[in-house]
This record gives C-alpha cells, sequence and structure tokens, in this order.
C-alpha cells in the first residue's frame, strides 16, 4: 500500500502516473489514499473546488473517503486516518505542507520519499524550478529522495538529469520535470 500526497497540478500527472501502474495485474502495489489540500475558492464566484490532485483521483473513480484533505499534516484525526490504511511508502510530489516526525513514522520500513524538481542537494525548498531559470543553468532535474525533518535533506535515492535551453519557461519545465 502507498498513500500519494500531492495539489497542483503537476502533481496530478504523478498520481495519474501511479494510479495507472497501480492498476495493471501485475502491480506490486496499490494506491490506498491520497493526501492533498483542501477545497479553496477559486475564480469569480469564490466556490470552493478541490485540488487537481483530488479533482483527479474523484475522476479516476478513487473513493472518495480515502482522500483526506487535512488543514495541516499534523491533525490527530488525520494522522489516526492515515495509520488506518496501513502505508508502507507515501511518495510526495507538490504537497505544500511541512510533514511532522509523527507523520513520517507512519509507515514502517519504506519510509517516505519526495519527488523533488531539482537535482538535490541544489534549489532546496520552495520554487526551484523558477530559481534554476533565474540562475541560468543549463541542466537541471528531478530527484527522489527521503523525507526528513528538514526540508528537502533527506538522502537522494535517484535523479535524473534534464538540458535546459533559454526558451523554456518555468511551468513548462515543471510539468516537464514532474512527467520525468
Amino acid at each position: 500500500n502507498i498513500v500519494f500526497l500531492g495539489s497542483p497540478q503537476v502533481a496530478a500527472s504523478v498520481l495519474d502516473t501511479l494510479l495507472a501502474a497501480s492498476s495493471s495485474p501485475d502491480s506490486a502495489f496499490q494506491v490506498a489514499a491520497v493526501v492533498t489540500q483542501p477545497p479553496a475558492a477559486k475564480n469569480r464566484g469564490r466556490k470552493l473546488l478541490p485540488s487537481a490532485v483530488a479533482q483527479l483521483a474523484l475522476e479516476r473513480g478513487f473513493p472518495g473517503d480515502l482522500i483526506f484533505t487535512p488543514e495541516r499534516a499534523g491533525e490527530e484525526s488525520f494522522l489516526s486516518d492515515l495509520k488506518g490504511v496501513k502505508p508502507e511508502l507515501c511518495i510526495t510530489a507538490a504537497y505544500g505542507n511541512i510533514l511532522p516526525q509523527r507523520f513520517l513514522d507512519i509507515p514502517p520500513c519504506a519510509g517516505t520519499v519526495n519527488i523533488h524538481p531539482s537535482l538535490l542537494p541544489l534549489y532546496r525548498g520552495a520554487a526551484p524550478v523558477q530559481r534554476a531559470l533565474q540562475d541560468g543553468v543549463a541542466e537541471t532535474g528531478v530527484s527522489l529522495a527521503y523525507t526528513i525533518r528538514a526540508l528537502d535533506a533527506g538522502p537522494v535515492i535517484a535523479c535524473e538529469r534534464f538540458s535546459v535551453d533559454e526558451c523554456i519557461k518555468a511551468p513548462e519545465l515543471l510539468a516537464i520535470l514532474f512527467n520525468i
């Protein structure tokens, strides 16, 4: 069982890949729960709309009661619900919340890993793609790293490099990196 955490559209592409892989007959895992930001007021009508990740999960038929939307990842009721799905691994991609140690302690063996759009340890923290482009880098990439309490400081498991040209814009590069 894995649990996926993410919120914006770029994270939805990661969830889509995980859901497709888990539906394969020979899949070694299943997505047990999805964690995302709570619905937010959007557009002129200020109507509450789910995050891109929640919307995709619902469109793919994922059970609504297994889409968790805590205000903070340290909420007792959320942590209790998360323990109930017994995750072996949690995967984060642009989740947007700091994960407390009580959360990180829930998966018993594999822990929590983060998909980060930079070649860690470069550009830790927020807006790594924008900062890399501002610096004029010729190459960036995406890293998979264990999550620890310090921001984007866990051991790197793997990384994939990507050449950057001077015409690419941050939103396009961010989408490419999360698709990798």
